[in-house]
């Protein structure tokens, strides 16, 4: 539970910079949580299982980052989850791991970096 507590914070952390370097303003640094993480959360399983899904949303889900952590966490609580714990915990550790190459390739290209 602790190794998936700290993979969520870790990967929303890195998101969360992701869109504070990229946004202009303040209304476009919510405007990523309200449209595109909100849905991700809904659609990831936090309510109910994706049994209940069509099969349309149901494939669309298996590319959900978040769902991956909802599964693991359910894994750790309950000791049982949707998918393999070892496939949430790759899946996670792709998505942390593509966080920090963008973010290196911000570092890099200096974008948006004031010098």
């Amino acid at each position: 539970m602790m190794l998936m507590l700290l993979l969520s914070c870790i990967s929303f952390s890195l998101l969360g910079f992701i869109i504070g370097i990229c946004s202009d303003n303040f209304e476009q640094i919510n405007f990523i949580p309200m449209l595109v993480i909100t849905p991700l959360v809904f659609l990831g399983g936090s309510f109910y299982t994706i049994d209940v899904l069509p099969e349309m949303w149901q494939s669309f889900t298996l590319f959900n980052p978040i769902f991956y952590l909802i599964s693991g966490f359910r894994y750790s609580f309950f000791g049982t989850g949707e998918i393999n714990i070892l496939l949430s915990l790759l899946f996670i550790s792709v998505f942390i791991i593509v966080c920090i190459i963008i973010i290196w390739r911000i570092f890099k290209t200096g974008y948006k970096i004031k010098t």
